[in-house]
């Protein structure tokens, strides 16, 4: 049993992770910025924290004592990811730092933005992409590249295929690293639900520390 904290736990990725981890008998604490508007879910968490990810001190906080700290926070629209999405990396690495070596692995979920899908051309170079949708990809693209600057942590990002939704779990998918994946169709697509089991089963069989991986449906 793992000790897991998520941040951004009432939102659709951070919720499903919760309902895995609670699932499979993990000790996991829902870290959101208002408790009394926390939704729950399937399982239900063990505790619910108050936190907001871009204070370094409540990061501390809500990370003393964990195993795996969980970052799925999300910003909304283009704007809104550019003012989070980096920001809150820099404030996870700072609140880690400050718990002097005895801080959580932590995995962050990232985009599909930056995934290659030919050598040198990655997924935000596609012609004709909305602005706001490249503001979110880039957002997701400087928070990896800020990951990769940090060695004195265990960090690890997980990026979805290049669409994430509803869909049934099944438990099944594949993974790669700097590839856009593709199902046997064709479609890079993975469901919320089998998203949170890759993040679920990289806390518990850890492949990918110090580094950035990404999964698909079969």
């Amino acid at each position: 049993m793992a000790r897991i904290a998520v941040i951004g736990a009432n939102g659709t990725i951070g919720s499903a992770v919760v309902a895995e981890a609670v699932a499979r008998g993990h000790e996991v604490t829902a870290v959101v910025r208002d408790p009394a508007r926390y939704r729950g879910g399937v399982g239900g968490p063990v505790a619910v924290e108050r936190g907001d990810v871009l204070d370094p001190a409540d990061v501390a906080r809500v990370a003393a004592g964990r195993d795996v700290l969980v970052s799925a926070v999300g910003g909304g629209d283009g704007p809104g990811h550019l003012a989070l999405i980096e920001p809150a990396a820099r404030s996870l690495v700072e609140g880690l730092r400050r718990l002097d070596g005895g801080a959580p692995r932590l995995i962050a979920v990232g985009g599909a933005g930056s995934l290659e899908t030919a050598p040198g051309v990655r997924v935000w170079d596609t012609p004709g992409l909305p602005e706001a949708v490249l503001q979110i990809m880039r957002a997701h693209g400087a928070a990896l590249d800020y990951y990769r600057t940090v060695s004195d942590l265990r960090w690890t990002v997980l990026s979805p295929a290049a669409e994430i939704g509803p869909g049934e779990r099944t438990g099944h998918y594949r993974t790669g690293l700097e590839q856009l994946l593709t199902d046997a169709g064709g479609r890079s697509r993975i469901s919320v639900p089998d998203f949170a089991v890759a993040l679920v089963d990289e806390i518990e069989q850890p492949e990918h520390i110090g580094e950035r991986f990404t999964c698909c449906a079969l």
